[in-house]
């Protein structure tokens, strides 16, 4: 295994215009909390974008889960671990193991808390396991948003949360599509570097400086960027709003009702209204909630409680697709 310093990045790649919408959802693969209960599982999600899947924690069973789904597990490109709370990672090493006998040989990045790799490489040296296929960890600074991957139409960065010990959520955020050219309005015998301009959002200037195709008159905009963001367990935390602030959907943890309000926040975890009123501070698109408690055998009351402060509001359900 080794440290990557580095983005997760191809820097050599220039964006280009996408007119449709890329594939971009999440599948919900376990929204319970720490101790496992028939039905319910720990916390995993799979995000998919383009032809890329993130894997985002790994709680016990995740490899299961994924076949369950019919995921191939050898897809993964990407897997992101919140923090060290066995619920959110106690799959990892399975999942590594699996992947590693079925003959995989693509590189596979890891993003994690700073321990993880301590963690993997013990397991891996004591049941003398060796991967055949390059694993780049990259630790994640807890205290402060960081970009963690780069590609050409989307970056995730990470979100500071407030819990037990050092944790972070992510932010998924398409970038901007390029303006889409009109070509049929374009005379035949156009420049190819004039069209590269224009597919940039940039006027063609003549010679003498003044405008001869301006790219209002030849091109439309893009379809609006989307955004996902992930905020695993935390207390109420309002410094994460400004970062998440007008995502579509947002996914944020609800482990108690109003009734363990106090439980919660000795806990370093949210109870439904708190979710939503992050949500609703934030103007987001929809909240999804989950990570119950296995106090609670039923859900219907966090949805009612947070749909009391934000109306978009909804549970996460195991098995779930959501397009974003």
């Amino acid at each position: 295994m080794t440290e990557n310093t580095e983005l997760a990045r191809n820097p050599n790649h220039e964006p280009e215009g996408h007119h449709s919408p890329i594939p971009f959802s999440v599948l919900f693969l376990g929204v319970g909390s720490a101790t496992p209960m028939p039905g319910r599982h720990q916390t995993a999600q799979l995000l998919t974008y383009q032809n890329d899947l993130f894997l985002i924690d790994c709680g016990e069973a995740t490899q299961y889960r994924l076949i369950e789904q019919r995921v191939r597990p050898g897809r993964l490109r990407y897997i992101f671990i919140s923090h060290l709370h066995g619920d959110h990672y106690f799959g990892l090493a399975p999942l590594l193991s699996s992947l590693n006998l079925s003959g995989r040989t693509e590189d596979l990045f890891l993003f994690g808390p700073r321990g993880l790799d301590e963690v993997l490489t013990t397991i891996f040296r004591v049941s003398d396991a060796r991967l055949n296929f390059p694993l780049h960890f990259q630790a994640i600074d807890p205290s402060e948003p960081s970009l963690l991957v780069d590609l050409p139409h989307l970056t995730v960065t990470s979100i500071p949360l407030d819990h037990r010990i050092a944790c972070t959520g992510f932010l998924f955020r398409e970038k901007p599509p390029l303006p889409k050219l009109l070509r049929e309005l374009l005379p035949p015998d156009v420049p190819v570097s004039a069209l590269k301009q224009l597919k940039r959002g940039d006027d063609v200037l003549d010679e003498t400086g003044n405008v001869r195709f301006a790219a209002a008159d030849y091109t439309v905009p893009g379809p609006p960027a989307r955004s996902y963001a992930f905020c695993s367990d935390t207390r109420y935390f309002p410094p994460i709003i400004d970062q998440i602030r007008g995502v579509d959907l947002l996914y944020h943890e609800a482990t108690f009702m109003d009734d363990n309000a106090e439980r919660a926040n000795q806990v370093y975890h949210s109870t439904a209204s708190e979710a939503a009123t992050v949500a609703q501070k934030a103007e987001v698109g929809r909240l999804l909630i989950g990570h119950f408690s296995s106090r609670y055998k039923q859900f219907d009351g966090f949805l009612a409680e947070a749909r009391s402060v934000f109306s978009e509001s909804d549970l996460a359900v195991e098995g779930q697709h959501i397009d974003i």
